[in-house]
């Protein structure tokens, strides 16, 4: 018998940039010029139907225009897109167009496709870089930030992927005066949520500020740009790999997460998480954790943001909490739920645990007493 140690120590750095600006298309492409990815020279463009035309094709002609290699790969947009299946297609299609390790990843658009050309990037060829050129309020505050890339299945979301970093961020907020209404709202839940976890601050800020915010005043929308991607930082720098403090970026999603699958995608990832705040803060005021009136403000706050704050009629409330155990946080078969410890904090239940067990029967009760 023989054994041979196989000594495979490393020091990774993962650090990137993140710009927050008004039409950084040229930008992108000039610093891909200026040696940003190395010498690499093609480029798999991923993108949706929502920001083809007026983001991805501009980006993918000035590419082309400096004589790069590029071609776009589009997903209908939506949740529905970020499957295994999606990612396969893209894969096929980028062999059958001859791109081999000597490529890159453009991903621009929204959560769904970061989250879906993150994942893509970190398996094709062992792995590629990737830069992120973020569309929406949602992705600029949660998916382009903290290198979590992940696919859904029909059993679990965001439980097949891999932590994969960008080599660059853009958040475009010119970007934002494009969005509809409702993806507008739906993008604010995300911050909301980190405003709930981490900073009474931003939160009193959004309850003066929504309107200024939603008619894209700049100051205001550049203050949460930057604040958002300043309360993810401090968490991921922390707990990159999510082994404690990173799970209080779930907060709201366990019953969020849940809600939007069994709506059978309804509701936005941002409606749903929204209604997902809601089910914590009951929770956290029954453990003590929060009082009557900073649930209230929590869900005023929502409510100011044109965000749902009920269980739609639609939706089979036996089959949600059949579906919260399919949540990435259950630890041997047991519920577990990020809380909120008043406004601005979130509940510590030990040394670096973030998220606490919760019988079945409490989830039931608080379903059945707050949302008739």
């Amino acid at each position: 018998m023989s054994e041979f140690r196989v000594e495979l120590k490393k020091v990774v750095d993962d650090s990137y940039d993140i710009l927050i600006g008004h039409n950084l298309r040229k930008k992108l492409v000039d610093d891909v010029a200026d040696g940003l990815l190395g010498k690499i020279k093609k480029f798999a463009i991923i993108t949706d139907t929502n920001v083809l035309e007026i983001y991805a094709e501009p980006i993918y002609k000035m590419l082309v225009e400096k004589g790069y290699k590029a071609d776009l790969f589009i997903i209908q947009a939506g949740e529905k897109s970020k499957t295994r299946e999606t990612k396969s297609k893209i894969e096929d299609a980028m062999l059958e167009k001859g791109y081999r390790r000597d490529c890159a990843v453009i991903a621009v658009g929204g959560g769904v496709v970061s989250d879906l050309a993150g994942f893509l990037a970190g398996t094709y060829g062992r792995g590629i870089p990737f830069i992120t050129y973020a569309t929406t309020l949602l992705s600029a505050a949660d998916a382009s930030i903290g290198g979590k890339t992940a696919v859904d299945t029909p059993l679990a979301t965001n439980l097949i992927g891999l932590f994969n970093q960008p080599r660059k961020v853009y958040i475009d907020l010119e970007a934002w005066k494009t969005l509809p209404e409702r993806q507008m709202y739906s993008g604010m839940a995300e911050t909301i949520k980190h405003a709930c976890l981490a900073s009474k601050e931003l939160f009193v800020f959004l309850q003066e500020n929504m309107d200024k915010i939603y008619s894209n005043d700049v100051e205001a929308c550049e203050y949460i740009a930057n604040y958002n991607c300043e309360i993810k930082y401090n968490v991921v720098m922390k707990d990159e790999r999510e082994s404690g403090l990173r799970e209080v970026l779930n907060l709201g999603h366990t019953v969020g997460r849940a809600i939007e699958t069994v709506s059978d995608y309804r509701l936005l990832h941002g409606e749903a998480v929204a209604i997902g705040l809601v089910a914590q803060a009951y929770l956290a005021k029954e453990k003590g954790y929060m009082t009557e009136s900073e649930v209230k403000k929590v869900i005023n706050l929502l409510k100011k943001a044109k965000l749902p704050t009920e269980i739609p009629e639609y939706v089979d409330k036996e089959e949600l909490i059949n579906k919260l155990y399919t949540d990435k946080k259950v630890r041997d078969g047991k519920l577990r739920f990020v809380l909120e410890n008043g406004i601005g904090d979130v509940v510590c239940f030990g040394e670096n645990e973030y998220a606490t067990p919760i019988h079945e029967d409490e989830v039931r009760n608080i379903i059945d007493k707050y949302f008739e």
